[in-house]
C-alpha cells in the first residue's frame, strides 16, 4: 500500500517521467520473473491427460469475457465493429488473477485440482491471445457484414443530429478521421469554400468539433449507413485519413460499392498496401513511407541549388509513375557522382520506351551538344556511375545529368516519346 501511495504521488509531480525511465527495466525484469514462475507451476501432465476439457473450458471462459466485454462496450453507444475489436482484446485471463488463486488456494477455497485447472486455463488463454489480435480485426469486418439489427450495427450515437442536413449536398467531399492529415483537408477544403463533411470515430472529439462548428459525425465509417447519412451517393470526394489498415480497406471496398463515380484518396503507411487499396477502389493511394521520403530528397537538392521547377518536375515524375522510379533507388540508394556543383543544373529523367535515347549508346544521342554531362544511370536496382560514351540506354533506365539551365529543357526532349 506505502508502494502504490508512493507511485500515485511521484506520477502527479514534476519527476515522474524521470522516475518512470528509471524502473521501466525493473518492470520488463519482474514481469519476465512473473511470467516464468508461473510456468513453473503449470503440471503439464494435467493438461496432457484432460487436453479435451481444457481447451473447452478455457474457449468458454474467453467468449464469456469476450461477450460481457463487448455488452458493455454496445451498451455505452460505440459500434458493434469496436465493440468485437474490444471484447476480442479482453477475452484472456488477466494477470491480477494469479494473486486471488494463491489467496484462494492458501485458505482452502480453492482445491489443489481446481487450481491446477485455473493455471492451465489461465495460461492457455493467454498463450493464445497474440494469435486473437492478429484475426480480430477480420473477425469484425466479417461480423458486421451479417444481418444484425440495424439500432446494433451503427450504435445508438454513431448519427448524430449535427450533420442532419447533409443529405442535402452536392459534390462534396467526406472526410474520415480527423486527425493531423482530416484537420489540414477540412481546413484547406473551408478556405476554398467546398462543401465537406468528416466522419470520427473518437466521441469526444466529435463533440468538440461540432461544438466549434465543424460538420462532424461520431460513427464508424465502415457501417454502410453511417456513410449514406454523410451523402455517400452525392459526395465527390472521399479522404480516407485514418491509420487503421483493415478500416481503411473495408471503407474502401463499401465506399466504391455505393458510389461508382466518387474520388477516393486514401492514406497508408506502408508502399504494400498501395495494390491492394487500389484493387478495392481507391483512386489514390498515398504512402506516408515514401512521401516522408520525397520531402527529404527535394529539400536535399535544393541544398545542391536544384532549380525548384525541377524539382517539382521530378516529384510528378515520381508520383505518376507509381512511386516506381523512387522504389528502384531505394533498392541500391549510393550514387558516387559529384552533385555538389554549384551553379549547375542537375536533372533527372526517364528514358522513355520509343525515345530518342532509347536503345542507343550514349555518344549517338549528342549530349555534347547541349553542354550536359552525363553523371549516373539508374536501371533496376543497379547504378552506373560516370558511364562511358559506348553505354546503351534502354527503356526505363533513369539518368542523371549536369549542365546549363538554358539548355536542360532541350535536353528533355531526347528521353521523351516524341509528340508525348
Amino acid at each position: 500500500m506505502g508502494a502504490f501511495l508512493a507511485g500515485l504521488t511521484i506520477s502527479e509531480s514534476q519527476y515522474s517521467h524521470q522516475a518512470f525511465g528509471s524502473v521501466l527495466p525493473l518492470r520488463d525484469a519482474f514481469t519476465s520473473f512473473f511470467f516464468v514462475s508461473i510456468g513453473m507451476l503449470l503440471d503439464v501432465n494435467f493438461l496432457m491427460q484432460n487436453p479435451v476439457y481444457i481447451v473447452l473450458l478455457a474457449s468458454s471462459v474467453m467468449a464469456l469475457k469476450a461477450l460481457i466485454a463487448g455488452f458493455v462496450i454496445a451498451l455505452i453507444g460505440l459500434p458493434l465493429r469496436i465493440a468485437i475489436l474490444v471484447g476480442l482484446a479482453l477475452s484472456q485471463i488477466g494477470e491480477f488473477s494469479f494473486v486471488l488463486s494463491q489467496v484462494g488456494l492458501g485458505y482452502g477455497l480453492l482445491s489443489e485440482e481446481a487450481y491446477q485447472t485455473f493455471l492451465v486455463v489461465t495460461v492457455l488463454s493467454m498463450a493464445v491471445t497474440s494469435l486473437i489480435m492478429t484475426v480480430s480485426p477480420k473477425v469484425a469486418d466479417a461480423a458486421v457484414q451479417l444481418p444484425f439489427p440495424k439500432r446494433l450495427r451503427s450504435s445508438k450515437s454513431s448519427v448524430p443530429e449535427i450533420n442532419a442536413n447533409v443529405k442535402a449536398m452536392k459534390d462534396h467531399l467526406i472526410i474520415i478521421g480527423y486527425g493531423v492529415n482530416g484537420r489540414n483537408v477540412a481546413l484547406s477544403a473551408k478556405s476554398e469554400g467546398i462543401p465537406y463533411a468528416i466522419i470520427d470515430i473518437d466521441p469526444e472529439i466529435a463533440r468538440i468539433e461540432a461544438k466549434n462548428g465543424e460538420p462532424i459525425v461520431y460513427g464508424d465509417a465502415t457501417q454502410e449507413n453511417v456513410l449514406h447519412h454523410n451523402g455517400i451517393d452525392n459526395a465527390r470526394v472521399m479522404v480516407i485519413a485514418i491509420s487503421d489498415k483493415a478500416a481503411t480497406r473495408r471503407i474502401t471496398d463499401l465506399a466504391r460499392r455505393l458510389n461508382s463515380d466518387i474520388y477516393i484518396i486514401a492514406r497508408t503507411r506502408y508502399i504494400l498496401e498501395m495494390g491492394i487499396l487500389h484493387n478495392l477502389g481507391a483512386n489514390e493511394v498515398i504512402p506516408e513511407e515514401y512521401e516522408t521520403s520525397v520531402e527529404i530528397f527535394s529539400r536535399v537538392l535544393e541544398k545542391y541549388d536544384v532549380p525548384r521547377d525541377r524539382i517539382e518536375s521530378f516529384v510528378d515524375r515520381i508520383r505518376s509513375d507509381g512511386y516506381e522510379m523512387f522504389r528502384s533507388f531505394s533498392k541500391e540508394p549510393y550514387c558516387s557522382a559529384d552533385l555538389n556543383l554549384i551553379g549547375s543544373d542537375i536533372i533527372m529523367l526517364k528514358v522513355f520506351e520509343g525515345s530518342l535515347a532509347s536503345g542507343r549508346c550514349v555518344a549517338d544521342i549528342g549530349l555534347r551538344e547541349y553542354a550536359a554531362t552525363l553523371l549516373a544511370i539508374y536501371r533496376g536496382s543497379e547504378i552506373f556511375n560516370y558511364p562511358d560514351e559506348s553505354f546503351v540506354l534502354q527503356p526505363d533506365d533513369v539518368v542523371i545529368l549536369q549542365g546549363s539551365e538554358s539548355q536542360m529543357s532541350n535536353v528533355e526532349d531526347l528521353f521523351r516519346i516524341a509528340n508525348g
